[in-house]
C-alpha cells in the first residue's frame, strides 16, 4: 500500500508536513511551523507539537529552509525522530542557520542547549545533488518488498529548493508520486525556473498563488524603479517587510541593476557587506542628502536584518546555483549582493539609530528588514516610526497571511486605516503597495504550465499550501486542462 498523508498546509498557507507511507514505513516532507490565524486558530491548538505518529517514519527530506517548512524540526527530534534529513547541497549549508534563528526566538536562549540540537541537526544532514536519485529504504529491485528512492530538482523557489520525485514499491505496487514544495516564478532573479518533471503518478502541488497571475518582470521591475524614485524624489523610505532568505536577495538583485541602468553604477565596485557605513545617529534634518536632487547615487539600501544579512554571504558563497544572467553578471565585474550603495546593520543600537534617523530626515532610503509578515523583526521599529507619513512607502513583496499585521496594512492602509503593532494603533499614512513577482512564488499559469509540461498527466493532483480560495482556483483550472482526478485534501 502506498499512501499519502497530511499533517499541515491544508486549511492555509503555512506549516507544511505530508508524509508518504510505503507500506510499513513512511517518510515526511517537510516539517514546518504554522503561522498567523494558522497558528492562534485549529491547526495551531498547540501548534508545535508532533501529533501523529512517528515511529515508522524513516527519513525527513526538506524541500527547502522557509520557516513554514523546516520550523517544527526540533519538535520532530524531541518527539524521537531518529532518522535522516534529506535535503540539497544550499538547503544542507542554510537549515541549521534558519533553525538556530528559530530556536533562539521561540524554543530556548540556553546557548548550550541550542547548540546541542544544532550539532544533532548537522549529524543528521544528508545532502544530495539535483537530479541523482538516493535511496531511503529497501531495494527497489526486490520485487514484493516496499522500497522508496528519491531525487531532488530545482523548484526555483529560494537557493537549494527543490522538488521531490518519490519512486515508491510496496508489494506489486509502483509509483512515481512528485511533491512540489514551493515553486518559483519563472524569470525570477538569481535561480533558474523549475522544470516539470517528466511524469509522474500522483502530484502533491502548492496552490499559494492559484488564483491569480503575477506581473512580468519588466513590468514589475518598473514598479519597483517607480517606487525608489518617489523616496528619491521626497526623501522618503521605502520600507521592505522581507523574508530573510529569498526575497531580500532577489530585491538586492533587481535594485543593484536598476542603479547600475540609471546611475551609471561603475563596473567593478563592490560594496560594504557589514556595519561599514552605518546610518550616523547625531545627523539632522538639515543633512545635505536631504534635500539631495533625483540622483540614483544619493539612494541608501540599508538590510537591517542580522539573518537576511547572513544569508545574503551565503548566496554569495554559493553563486555556482544562480542561473546564466546572474553570472554573466559576476563575469562582467559587478557585485549584484554587495554594491556601493548598500549597508548591511547588525547591532541592535545601529538599528535603533536608523530607525531615529530616517523618522526625523529626509534622506532617501530603502530598507529591508524582517520579519516578512511584519508579526515580528526589526520592521515593527520602522513602522511605528514611519508609518504615518505620507512621505513613505511600504512594499510587500511576499504573501501576506490572514491574521498577520502585514495582512491588515496592506488591505487598510489604501484606505487611511490603521494596524495594531505590539498592542497599539498605529495609523497608516504612508504609500502601500504589492508587487508579484518577487514573492518567489509561481503563479496561477506557471502552476498550469508545471503540471502541463508533464509528457502524460498525472492521475491525481492533490491542493495544498493555499487559502481556500486560491486552492479552489487552482483546481478549476486543472479540471478544465487535464484529465487528473483533482483533489483539495482537509
Amino acid at each position: 500500500m502506498i499512501t499519502i498523508k497530511h499533517h499541515g498546509a491544508t486549511s492555509g498557507v503555512t506549516g507544511s508536513c505530508h508524509e508518504l507511507l510505503v507500506g510499513e514505513s513512511g517518510v515526511l516532507i517537510d516539517c514546518g511551523l504554522f503561522q498567523g490565524e494558522e497558528e492562534r486558530n485549529g491547526a495551531g491548538a498547540d501548534s508545535l507539537a508532533i501529533d501523529f505518529p512517528i515511529d515508522h517514519i524513516r527519513a525527513l527530506v526538506v524541500t527547502h529552509v522557509h520557516i513554514d517548512h523546516v520550523g517544527r524540526i526540533p519538535y520532530l527530534l524531541a518527539a524521537g525522530f531518529e532518522g535522516p534529513i534529506i535535503c540539497s547541497e544550499p538547503s544542507a549549508v542554510m537549515l541549521p542557520e534558519i533553525l538556530e534563528d528559530a530556536l533562539k526566538i521561540g524554543f530556548t536562549r540556553d546557548r548550550a542547549l541550542i547548540e546541542r540540537v544544532l550539532g544533532l541537526i548537522r549529524s543528521r544532514v544528508v545532502p544530495v545533488p539535483y537530479g541523482q536519485w538516493h535511496s531511503v529504504f529497501g531495494d527497489s529491485a526486490d520485487n514484493g518488498k516496499s522500497s522508496l528512492s528519491v531525487r531532488l530538482q530545482r523548484a526555483g523557489h529560494i537557493l537549494g529548493s527543490a522538488y521531490v520525485e518519490c519512486e515508491a514499491q510496496s508489494g506489486g505496487a509502483v509509483e512515481r508520486i512528485v511533491f512540489s514544495g514551493d515553486l518559483g516564478a519563472p524569470h525570477a532573479p538569481l535561480l533558474p525556473e523549475p522544470a516539470p518533471p517528466e511524469r509522474c503518478d500522483r502530484l502533491v502541488i502548492e496552490s499559494t498563488y492559484g488564483d491569480k497571475d503575477h506581473e512580468d518582470r519588466e513590468t514589475r521591475r518598473l514598479r519597483l524603479k517607480a517606487i525608489l524614485e518617489h523616496a528619491l524624489a521626497d526623501g522618503g523610505t521605502v520600507l521592505i517587510p522581507a523574508f530573510s532568505i529569498g526575497r531580500t536577495q532577489e530585491l538586492l538583485y533587481e535594485i543593484e541593476g536598476i542603479i547600475h541602468e540609471f546611475g551609471q553604477l561603475p563596473e567593478g565596485v563592490a560594496g560594504a557587506t557589514s556595519v561599514a557605513k552605518t546610518i550616523p545617529a547625531n545627523s539632522g534634518p538639515n543633512d545635505e542628502s536631504a534635500a539631495a536632487p533625483l540622483d540614483w547615487s544619493k539612494l541608501e539600501i540599508v538590510v537591517d536584518s542580522p539573518l537576511a544579512a547572513n544569508f545574503t554571504r551565503i548566496y554569495d558563497r554559493l553563486k555556482h546555483f544562480w542561473d546564466a544572467e546572474a553570472l554573466a553578471r559576476v563575469q562582467r565585474g559587478r557585485h549584484p549582493l554587495s554594491f556601493d550603495q548598500l549597508t548591511v546593520i547588525d547591532d541592535h543600537k545601529d538599528h535603533l539609530n536608523a530607525v531615529e534617523y530616517l523618522a526625523r530626515t529626509h534622506r532617501p532610503c530603502v530598507v529591508l528588514a524582517g520579519s516578512g509578515m511584519c508579526a515580528g523583526g526589526r520592521v515593527v521599529n520602522y513602522l511605528k516610526a514611519m508609518l504615518d507619513e505620507p512621505r513613505n512607502d511600504v512594499l510587500f513583496v511576499g504573501y501576506q497571511a490572514a491574521g498577520t499585521p502585514g495582512r491588515d496594512i496592506l488591505e487598510y492602509g489604501p484606505r487611511g486605516g490603521w494596524v495594531m503593532l505590539d498592542n497599539e494603533r498605529y495609523d497608516i499614512g504612508a504609500r502601500i503597495h504589492q508587487v508579484g513577482g518577487y514573492s518567489a512564488h509561481a503563479g496561477q499559469s506557471d502552476l498550469v504550465r508545471f503540471v502541463t509540461g508533464m509528457a502524460e498527466a498525472p492521475g491525481e493532483i492533490r491542493i495544498v499550501h493555499g487559502d481556500v480560495g486560491a486552492k479552489q482556483a487552482l483546481k478549476k483550472c486543472f479540471d478544465e486542462t487535464v484529465s487528473s482526478r483533482v483533489l483539495i485534501p482537509q
